[in-house]
């Protein structure tokens, strides 16, 4: 087990870690955290559930993490079993118990006083049971049996790999998001949609709830503490923000949102926000197209963001960790984080709304690795193949590509209120990559009112909305009008300029980068020189957007601002801010 930490490390809680509201899009006065000490086992894939435990797990850190006290890898022909008790408090009293699972990678089982609950499949998505029949008075039992094969098997897993190397890093299997019971009434709110229309000023606001006929639903609008709308809606309702605050990076303001189910003489109460944004592409006044927030062009200056910790792998070791790298990046100069193939736990995107950062929400790949041609040496060249060669993009089987496809849409609808996402990115460097045109289509006609990346980098398939370039150690050039085809030019992956910090790295030996500097020194130099003299002369050309690799170093990659521990920014900050200032328009 590597020992290297972060400041935050010795800031988790062993008796409740990530404490926090899960779900701040939708929330709720009462809910119970299952976070914390586990009995744990891992045994052959046939075997019954243990009646003994290897020892105690840390819930919700991977097994494979030191933040969960084990540290080991689970292998594919292994199963890994959980068991706690718990005992709900006097707000469950005559209410439906719902038993949520924020992320559990990758196929999981679930068992509630010995009765067997639901089963799920997807490592990313939350999912919810009702377990209402199967719970007694006082002490309950959960169990939760595991399989994760990592990259022995067909599932999206992005960048997780049994063998870590390069930039393929640590698996993280099991339960690696929050746990949590909520009480709802028979009759309850079960999720909501929430669109903004800066042009019309209104919301629209959709409901799905469990209420039959003669249900009342009302809403109340806030904005600070003035309501600009109170009353009774339908399910589907348009209603008015008149004279409307707009949310940006630069002024992130949230409206406030209350509803109420009123139902056989009980009533749900939630509560939500959402910010008054449009996303757009307009044109600028020597005809190009540019990408546009609240109707005026906006350049986003961007990093990739993996969003992994050296204690804990995908999981935020805090609360307080998430807010760090939001915050930090802004500081710099920077107005967008790309989120690669990772779906951050609610909060963190809940933060990014509330601090003003833009997000490019990438989808999880799966599938094995493409072959070099496909992977490296074509894309460079710019020959793009076409996505229908299910065989060579290592897509071949139909449940595969479906089972891709429906978590794909899951993600969108978890994530549909989230201020701060202004893009959604289906497909990076060919990676599982199929039909990315017609998806990228079905995916814009989901939600309109964000960006499609549509095959982020390569194998362009022309689709929505940009022209998406990733450019390392090779000049960038500006795209041929033939192959941006009117679409907006991206620069979506560029840099990783790297630097090995000796006593803040994961492997000395092993470390790994696209270019390596010998310091600060000259890697803050090689930075500026490379906005100065190729990035930011394509602005007045076309480029719209940029997204430098990358927020921190992970594992062995060194390609960093921040080092893996987040102890050290590894260039020069001043530096860095004034050349986000030349990035604009």
């Amino acid at each position: 087990m590597n020992d290297l930490r972060s400041p935050w490390f010795d800031r988790i809680d062993p008796a409740l870690p990530l404490a926090e509201y899960p779900r701040p899009q939708l929330t709720r006065r009462d809910w119970l955290c299952l976070n914390g000490s586990y009995d744990y086992a891992v045994t052959a894939a046939d075997a019954a559930a243990p009646a003994a435990y290897d020892g105690k797990i840390l819930v919700p850190f991977s097994i494979e993490s030191a933040a969960s006290g084990v540290g080991r890898a689970l292998q594919p022909e292994e199963r890994l079993w959980y068991h706690r008790t718990f005992t709900l408090t006097d707000a469950f009293a005559g209410k439906r118990t719902l038993l949520h699972f924020d992320a559990v990678d990758w196929q999981c089982t679930v068992w509630v006083n010995g009765v067997e609950v639901g089963r799920h499949t997807g490592g990313y998505n939350p999912f919810a049971f009702d377990i209402t029949e199967v719970l007694r008075e006082g002490e309950n039992d959960l169990l939760v049996q595991v399989f994760d094969p990592t990259d022995a098997g067909h599932q999206q897993r992005g960048k997780q790999i049994l063998q870590v190397k390069g930039f393929w890093y640590t698996a993280t299997s099991g339960i690696w998001q929050t746990v949590w019971l909520e009480p709802v009434t028979p009759a309850h709110i079960a999720s909501i949609h929430l669109l903004p229309d800066i042009d019309k000023g209104t919301v629209t606001l959709d409901v799905k709830h469990t209420g039959k006929a003669g249900s009342v639903l009302t809403a109340e609008i806030l904005e600070g503490e003035t309501a600009v709308f109170s009353g009774a809606i339908d399910a589907h309702a348009v209603l008015p923000v008149p004279q409307a605050h707009l949310w940006s990076p630069e002024d992130p303001f949230l409206y406030t949102v209350r509803l109420t189910l009123t139902a056989d003489g009980e009533t749900d109460e939630v509560g939500s926000y959402f910010g008054m944004r449009k996303f757009s592409i307009m044109q600028d006044a020597a005809g190009l197209p540019r990408l546009a927030l609240n109707n005026a062009p906006y350049f986003q200056r961007g990093l990739l963001d993996q969003g992994y910790w050296p204690e804990s792998q995908l999981t935020p070791p805090t609360d307080e960790a998430m807010i760090f790298d939001i915050e930090q990046m802004k500081s710099l100069g920077y107005n967008m984080l790309r989120k690669h193939i990772k779906r951050e736990p609610m909060r963190w995107y809940y933060h990014c709304d509330r601090l003003g950062m833009l997000v490019w929400q990438d989808m999880i790949s799966g599938g094995k690795p493409l072959n070099p041609i496909l992977a490296g040496a074509l894309p460079n060249i710019n020959v793009h193949v076409k996505d229908n060669l299910y065989k060579s993009f290592n897509r071949d089987e139909p449940a595969w590509r479906e089972e891709f496809k429906a978590e794909l849409f899951e993600l969108l609808d978890q994530l549909y209120n989230c201020v701060s996402i202004c893009c959604w990115v289906p497909f990076n460097e060919g990676w599982g990559q199929f039909d990315a045109l017609e998806i990228g289509k079905a995916v814009k006609a989901f939600d309109p009112s964000r960006f499609v990346d549509h095959a982020s980098g390569w194998h362009d398939q022309g689709g929505p909305d940009f022209k998406s370039v990733h450019k390392y150690i090779f000049p960038i050039h500006l795209p041929t009008a033939r192959r941006t085809a009117g679409r907006p030019f991206v620069l979506s992956e560029y840099g990783g300029y790297s630097a090995i910090l000796r006593d803040h790295v994961w492997n000395l030996r092993r470390s790994f980068g696209y270019m390596m500097f010998r310091n600060s020194e000259t890697l803050s130099a090689a930075y500026k020189k490379l906005h100065e003299k190729q990035v930011a002369p394509l602005i007045a050309k076309g480029l719209c957007a940029t997204v430098y690799t990358q927020v921190s170093d992970v594992e062995f990659e060194v390609n960093g601002i921040y080092s893996y521990d987040r102890k050290v920014l590894k260039m020069d900050a001043e530096m860095l801010r004034a050349v986000n200032r030349l990035l604009s328009y």
